[in-house]
């Protein structure tokens, strides 16, 4: 038979063990899928999305937490596009881990330049408007089409040009713990 202090020594050590068990470490990579497609045209800042544990968590060899237990993921940013330039920005922090909070690094999506596309559709339409001028009235019909062209590109490129951050269905994020959480 046990002598009371040694059994309460073995109580303190076994829910030490249980306890380390039951906890995600600072620095601990937690792998999940979003459930829907977060877009910065339409996402909120504070906006919760959900989504599932793609891997299990495993701390000091054990599992702590098996996949796809069910996550939240908050929306600490969102930023829409603009229609010729800056492109639209999602900041993402996962939140919960089945039930229970955690603190993660961010996960940071930015939307396609919108460089490269205005260049393309403004240039393009000044070429084409000074080929038609300059066929039309010659050096001076070129003059006025590359004009016409350069404002019919630019009206295309503002009509077509937003470029949101996307991050689809099903999309696999890393996060990294930044605090111990304890799983309850």
């Amino acid at each position: 038979m046990l002598k009371p202090a040694l059994r309460l020594a073995a109580i303190a050590l076994l829910s030490g063990i249980l306890a380390a068990a039951q906890t995600i470490p600072a620095g601990t990579k937690i792998t999940i899928r979003t459930e829907s497609q977060i877009n910065s045209g339409s996402a909120r800042t504070g906006q919760v999305v959900t989504g599932t544990l793609a891997r299990d968590i495993v701390a000091n060899g054990k599992t702590v937490v098996n996949a796809p237990a069910p996550v939240k993921i908050k929306v600490t940013s969102a930023k829409s596009s603009g229609r010729l330039h800056a492109p639209g920005e999602l900041t993402l922090r996962l939140v919960s881990v089945d039930g229970t909070p955690v603190s993660t690094s961010a996960f940071r999506a930015k939307g396609k330049s919108h460089t490269k596309s205005n260049v393309t559709k403004i240039g393009g339409g000044a070429a084409a408007g000074a080929l038609i001028g300059g066929l039309a009235g010659g050096g001076r019909g070129a003059l006025i089409g590359t004009a016409a062209g350069a404002g019919a590109g630019t009206g295309l490129a503002a009509a077509t040009g937003k470029q949101e951050a996307v991050v689809h269905a099903e999309t696999a994020i890393t996060f990294t713990t930044t605090a111990t959480a304890k799983k309850k």
